[in-house]
């Protein structure tokens, strides 16, 4: 086999995986290297993503909530249920079962469109070489005119709550706790605190979540946050902002230890919590830990992450990153876009990708979606615009599902109409966000949106009646147009 190629690609998260596939559909000869190893210590593709991240905490988001829904929803429909049990260790091992399933996917993809694996770690050298080092250190050299870095990130670490994924755990570490802890605290309220925090909170823990930031989601739009949070905290989870953890403690033995947690309040007022379980979720960062020799050309921002261009190529000829090294947000979806975008541009395309439009999704129940601008985003840049919002308690098709929590927001700029944002928590936010996510792809107006027959009844007609607010024209709710 020759050690020569067209691409080679190192990581196979869902930047990686689908730059290789994609570069692979367009007759490029395609190498994939991965360092992830499964329990048996054999190679697998799916990065963080996969592995540990996007999919198997939306698995036992899923379970968690079957399992609360029939503990406290059902009786509301008329159905009675009695000793509802949850077996975590069940729970843990469907979880795992879908990794297995979906890693395995990607190695069968690669297969089937000729992409050649290699499982250890790579290393970029000078003049488009790379070094693989495989499972038992033995190495290799290979070539290519083009190398895509898709390294993804990695928990942040802080020194004030050092993980053991014993007692003090990561986002990887909270994906196995095998049994239920009476008391579980989070250090972070942001997209994965309240994502773990949730599957704890629905079967059993008393779940609290120190953030250190003033604001609850301070990226999100502040209406949809706030509204996020009186439905969170009317659910059971104790979110304290503007809290500073200083410190930590593991004491105990065994299955009795506990860890207590030294923080400053919003007053300014030294607290102290002890827990079963902490999670230590306070973000990630770009992971470049012996990936760039010093002659690879590829330089790094002021943060760490791998810098490029728009078209994310980087300062070396031929090296291009996407995904979570490079700038941006950091989603599986973004870096897929920019995986195929980067290798339709080596095939001698001209493709790009819409920064402007990529939706963002916490999968809370209800979830919390948005697209597009914020309100507080649009009053900074001056521009103007109307407000158009649609409440789930007055939709149909939520009443009749229970799911009345939530609404749907829409922005549009007041002069010509266009879609600038769309902001929902509700049932089923993230599906209902990406049909405004594609109205803006196509550069529809709120009058478009609200023009368009939806069916009914269903929860889709939020979105509508959110566009025609927008311009005073809602008919299932009073209008309260609203313009800036």
């Amino acid at each position: 086999m020759s050690d020569k190629f067209d691409v080679i690609v190192i990581g196979s998260g869902p930047a990686g995986y689908v730059a290789a596939i994609r570069a692979a559909q367009l007759g490029l000869k395609t190498a994939c290297i991965e360092k992830w190893q499964n329990a048996e210590g054999k190679g697998v593709n799916g990065g963080t993503c996969l592995n540990v991240g996007c999919i198997p905490s939306k698995a036992l988001l899923d379970s968690s909530y079957k399992y609360h829904e029939a503990k406290e929803d059902l009786d509301v429909h008329g159905i009675s249920t009695k000793d509802v049990k949850i077996d975590v260790p069940s729970m843990i091992a469907r979880k795992a079962a879908i990794v297995k399933q979906l890693t395995g996917g990607i190695a069968g993809l690669f297969k089937a469109n000729g992409v050649t694996s290699f499982y250890g770690t790579g290393k970029l050298l000078a003049n488009r070489t790379v070094e693989v080092t495989d499972f038992e250190g033995k190495t290799q050299t290979l070539t290519a005119e083009n190398v895509i870095l898709a390294s993804g990130s990695v928990p942040v670490n802080i020194p004030v709550a050092p993980v053991d994924n014993d007692v003090i755990l990561d986002s990887t570490g909270a994906l196995e706790i095998d049994k239920v802890p009476e008391r579980l605290g989070v250090i972070g309220a942001g997209v994965i605190g309240l994502e773990l925090g949730s599957v704890w909170n629905r079967l059993g823990s008393k779940v609290v979540l120190l953030e250190a930031m003033p604001d609850f989601l301070a990226m999100m739009d502040q209406q949809i946050a706030k509204e996020t949070k009186k439905i969170l905290t009317k659910q059971g989870l104790d979110i304290r902002l503007n809290c500073r953890v200083t410190g930590s403690e593991v004491s105990g033995k065994g299955k009795k230890k506990t860890v207590t947690v030294t923080y400053t309040d919003a007053d300014g007022n030294e607290q102290k919590e002890v827990f079963d379980k902490l999670i230590v979720c306070v973000g990630r960062r770009p992971f470049t830990q012996n990936l760039l020799s010093q002659d690879s050309g590829v330089n790094l921002d002021e943060r760490g992450f791998i810098y490029v261009n728009d078209l994310c190529s980087t300062s070396a000829p031929g090296v291009w990153a996407i995904g979570d090294v490079v700038r941006g947000p950091m989603l599986a979806h973004k870096g897929s876009e920019e995986g195929v975008v980067v290798a339709e541009r080596i095939a001698g395309q001209k493709s790009i990708v819409n920064y402007d439009i990529i939706p963002n999704v916490i999968y809370t129940h209800p979830e919390v979606a948005a697209v597009g601008k914020t309100e507080e985003q649009l009053k900074s840049e001056g521009e103007p615009y109307n407000v158009g919002v649609f409440p789930f308690a007055a939709s149909g098709r939520a009443m009749a599902a229970n799911e009345t929590g939530g609404m749907v927001k829409i922005l549009a700029h007041a002069d010509t109409d266009r879609v600038l944002g769309a902001h929902i928590v509700g049932p089923s936010a993230a599906d209902l966000v990406q049909q405004v996510a594609i109205a803006m792809e196509f550069g529809a107006s709120a009058e478009d949106i609200g023009m368009t027959i939806f069916g009914h009844p269903t929860l889709s007609e939020a979105v509508k009646e959110a566009a025609l607010a927008a311009n005073g024209h809602a008919i299932h709710i009073a209008n309260r147009k609203k313009r800036k």
